[in-house]
């Protein structure tokens, strides 16, 4: 197998182990609060979107010391053990009780940084330039393929029903638990870079993908990476492309776990209200998967850039809000266990599957695209740069998760769509600069 493969099927296996976790994570993100919601008379008082909150404020804080985190311990065993963590989290659902679930979520919030940052390096050191676009994609799309499985499955499984019972959580659950685990243990077949790299290729003192000899050189490259973290959190490109990823953070917090608790709430919706909670996340990953193997492959040969995939997202998602806003009552998603009876301006189902769609190809075109500009621009800086990206969608993540307990629908979609405005200008300014410097030095810019 020539070095190329080998790289390609590093990125292939990473995308399948991230799908078999995030099959498990995201479907019990997006049955969370439904679920908690028919525990809330027992002796179990966790609110899901307070779980989430906790988890992306971990996040946030946690990404500041992961990239010195995988320098010490590796990013292929770094992924192992954070995998192992998404299972617990997930297996607390089979028999909940509030501290367990709260504690889980702390434990699962520091994981979610060491993993993202891991993955971050893993896709750089397995690209270059003119792969970077492509092998985005191809891991975006076996990444979102989880939205499809765990859904399909809610949707039969919960179809007719109006409360879910112990033995559906249980069952759901489990089979949740074993598929995240199944994802942990693939990272192991992912090749170490010296099985990668091609002969005479030398390795990059800023990457920390390899084996260091010492305690003492691990430590040196740990603080190395803090210290990069820092220095390029002040530049001028993260800080613009800050604005574009504080909006990811805004939006996945929306349609991974506020939207599917909005439709799980409406009662109009008659019967099969549950059930379209999965529906909707079955839509939300075809959305993705498209979005992610259409920029993949169309990467090679697009000579504008990524401001134009940039530009369709942002018109896809306002799309989204705009007929979300005239189907969902305001208060769907701070709604009580027995729903919500308030009619929006229109109330037809597939108008809301419709709008799933739209929510996951709009989240594509955006994080796809800031996935290959970061390892594009940082190439010999992934860790720390990926590091920053996680730590501003997930700090965002978490204050979006605060504020659904509180904000009625219309104030949610007001914010997102003012702050994706912003986040697609910036996102243009550092892409014409990126174009600027490669035809200083007389690069094809289609290359990227």
């Amino acid at each position: 197998m020539s070095p190329e493969s080998k790289k390609l099927f590093n990125i292939i296996i990473l995308g399948v182990s991230f799908m078999f976790i995030f099959t498990a994570f995201q479907t019990c993100g997006n049955i969370a609060q439904t679920v908690i919601t028919n525990l809330n008379n027992t002796d179990f008082h966790g609110s899901g979107y307070t779980s989430m909150s906790i988890i992306y404020g971990v996040f946030s804080a946690s990404n500041l010391v992961s990239p010195s985190v995988v320098a010490i311990v590796g990013p292929q065993l770094s992924m192992v053990v954070s995998g192992i963590f998404y299972s617990l989290y997930i297996a607390v659902f089979i028999q909940p009780a509030t501290w367990a679930f709260y504690t889980a979520s702390v434990f699962i919030g520091i994981a979610a940084a060491v993993l993202w940052t891991a993955q971050g390096n893993c896709l750089t050191v397995n690209s270059d330039e003119n792969t970077i676009g492509r092998n985005s994609g191809v891991f975006w799309a076996l990444l979102q393929s989880s939205l499809f499985f765990g859904n399909l499955y809610i949707y039969f499984a919960w179809q007719g029903k109006t409360r879910i019972s112990e033995s559906d959580r249980r069952t759901v659950f489990i089979a949740l638990t074993v598929i995240s685990l199944v994802g942990t243990v693939l990272f192991f077949l992912i090749r170490k870079r010296e099985d990668t790299k091609a002969p005479g290729e030398e390795d990059s003192t800023n990457e920390i993908l390899g084996d260091s000899s010492s305690a003492e050189n691990k430590m040196m490259r740990a603080v190395a990476a803090f210290k990069k973290s820092i220095k390029l959190s002040f530049t001028k490109e993260i800080m613009l492309l800050s604005v574009t990823t504080a909006y990811t953070g805004l939006e996945l917090t929306f349609f991974s776990g506020v939207y599917g608790t909005c439709i799980g709430a409406v009662n109009r919706f008659g019967s099969e209200e549950k059930s379209l909670i999965g529906l909707s996340g079955i839509f939300i990953g075809v959305g993705e998967i498209l979005g992610g193997g259409l920029f993949g492959l169309l990467s090679k040969n697009n000579r504008f850039g990524r401001n134009p995939v940039v530009m369709l997202g942002m018109v896809v998602h306002f799309i989204a809000f705009y007929l979300i806003f005239f189907n969902m009552p305001n208060d769907a998603p701070i709604a009580p266990m027995r729903g919500t009876d308030d009619v929006a301006y229109m109330i037809p189902r597939h108008v809301a599957i419709f709008c799933s769609f739209l929510l996951g190809l709009g989240d594509s075109c955006f994080n796809t695209q800031l996935l290959s500009i970061l390892g594009f621009l940082y190439s010999e800086d992934s860790a720390p740069a990926f590091a920053i990206f996680k730590f501003v969608q997930s700090i965002c993540a978490a204050v979006a998760y605060f504020y659904s307990n509180y904000f009625l629908l219309q104030w949610q979609l007001l914010i997102m769509v003012v702050v994706g405005f912003f986040g697609t200008i910036t996102f243009f300014t550092v892409e014409w600069e990126a174009a600027a410097a490669l035809a200083a030095r007389g690069s094809d810019y289609s290359s990227i």
